[in-house]
């Protein structure tokens, strides 16, 4: 599909109202927690304020329910966000009606605002057409930039790109084209490591994902599933006893395609007290011991893998020219049970040569928190987004921009 993007339309002296993807905080009333996303949108408004654009900036923040709560309002990333860009930011208390308006009629060209939380009203979850129009007056131009939101049908993704000429931001521009580089058109060997607790929430990713690789690595505690479906113990391991037929028929799929699939060879395993279900509730020195992935004691989970099996995940990624990683190795935030995920992101950050392209969500987080977001080709800011492009699926906030609207130059 073919879309327009910012630098195919003139924005000087326009009102351009650009969704972004600010929902950086992860608790109410809590402080910003990442500045990843505000750094990925910084192109986009630069590229406005640079070409005298007046930049009017939307965006969610957690699930107030639709109506306002002082601890979701996105006046603190505001804050954030100026220092950023070191200028200023004007803040409108609403985000359509009278306040919003007001708001934007006394910005100057080269000038930016933030919208209060588009949450605060009912009406953007639900797409309402009412909603979705009120937020259109506010501009001349729409800019879809939250490449973390374009799974969504709402207001602020879907609904306002009805009402105006819309087009894709730089940083969703750039999310697709690194994503359709795995898809489409990747440097062979396209190796891919999935990680993380579940695999119910990747299914179709797997599928996609076994069309396209040369090798496949699962790791995290979805490799449990796996395990199970290969008659083997996994003591207290978490498992998803709906996806095991599953996991037996990715393995089939990946023989009958040539597609290598690596397992864990070894985990890492803690016994799990009897008052507590789940792993990642553990906290302080636990012990843990390595052992093979097909010999898991009664009474253990898995929490991590084993040196053995990042030895030979490494072996694979030292072959490779394009690698997408999705998913921590193991509970990465339990210090104890992160070895796994630190190994494997030493490895991908010293890899010369190969495109080396992160999933979002979690992921993302994990290699903030390393410090090493610049030592990869691209960082994802998407999470459900990302696998579902990934999976094959379109994306409703993308399909928007075929445009009903024409887009003048």
């Amino acid at each position: 599909m073919t879309i327009k993007t910012l630098k195919d339309v003139q924005v000087a002296g326009k009102r351009v109202l650009v969704r972004v993807d600010y929902n950086v905080i992860n608790s109410e009333g809590g402080p910003v927690a990442s500045l990843s996303r505000l750094r990925a949108s910084l192109p986009t408004i630069a590229y406005l304020v640079q070409h005298n654009a007046k930049v009017v900036l939307c965006s969610h923040l957690g699930r107030p329910g639709g109506k306002m709560v002082e601890g979701w309002s996105l006046l603190p990333v505001r804050n954030e966000l100026q220092k950023l860009l070191g200028m200023s930011v004007a803040f409108a208390g609403d985000c359509v009606g009278p306040v919003a308006q007001t708001a934007v009629a006394t910005l100057k060209p080269g000038q930016v605002l933030l919208l209060e939380n588009v949450r605060f009203h009912p009406g953007d979850e639900k797409n309402s057409p009412d909603f979705a129009r009120d937020l259109a007056s506010l501009a001349d131009l729409f800019v879809e930039d939250g490449f973390g939101v374009v799974h969504r049908s709402h207001a602020s993704t879907v609904g306002v790109a009805q009402h105006l000429p819309s087009v894709a931001g730089l940083l969703l521009e750039k999310e697709l084209a690194m994503l359709s580089h795995v898809l489409d058109n990747p440097r062979r060997p396209l190796v891919a490591i999935m990680g993380g607790a579940k695999i119910s929430d990747k299914v179709a990713v797997v599928e996609s994902l076994l069309n396209r690789v040369d090798a496949l690595a699962i790791g995290g505690g979805m490799a449990a599933t796996f395990f199970r479906a290969k008659g083997w113990a996994t003591g207290a391991s978490l498992v998803e006893a709906d996806a095991i037929p599953f996991a037996g028929k990715a393995m089939q799929q990946a023989q009958a395609r040539g597609v290598k699939l690596l397992l864990p060879t070894d985990v890492v395993v803690t016994l799990l007290p009897a008052s507590a279900k789940d792993p990642s509730k553990l906290k302080g020195d636990v012990a843990t011991q390595v052992v093979p992935a097909d010999h898991v004691p009664a009474g253990c989970a898995i929490v991590d893998v084993g040196p053995a099996t990042i030895e030979a995940f490494s072996a694979e990624l030292r072959r490779a020219k394009t690698v997408f990683w999705n998913g921590p190795m193991g509970i990465f935030e339990v210090p104890a049970f992160s070895h796994g995920t630190r190994k494997l992101v030493d490895e991908l950050t010293g890899l010369k040569d190969v495109t080396t392209i992160v999933g979002g969500g979690s992921t993302a987080e994990v290699v903030e928190a390393l410090g090493v977001e610049g030592r990869f080709s691209h960082v994802s800011t998407g999470g459900g987004a990302t696998l579902e492009c990934l999976a094959g699926q379109e994306l409703p906030g993308v399909a928007a921009l075929k445009g009903k609207h024409p887009v003048g130059g």
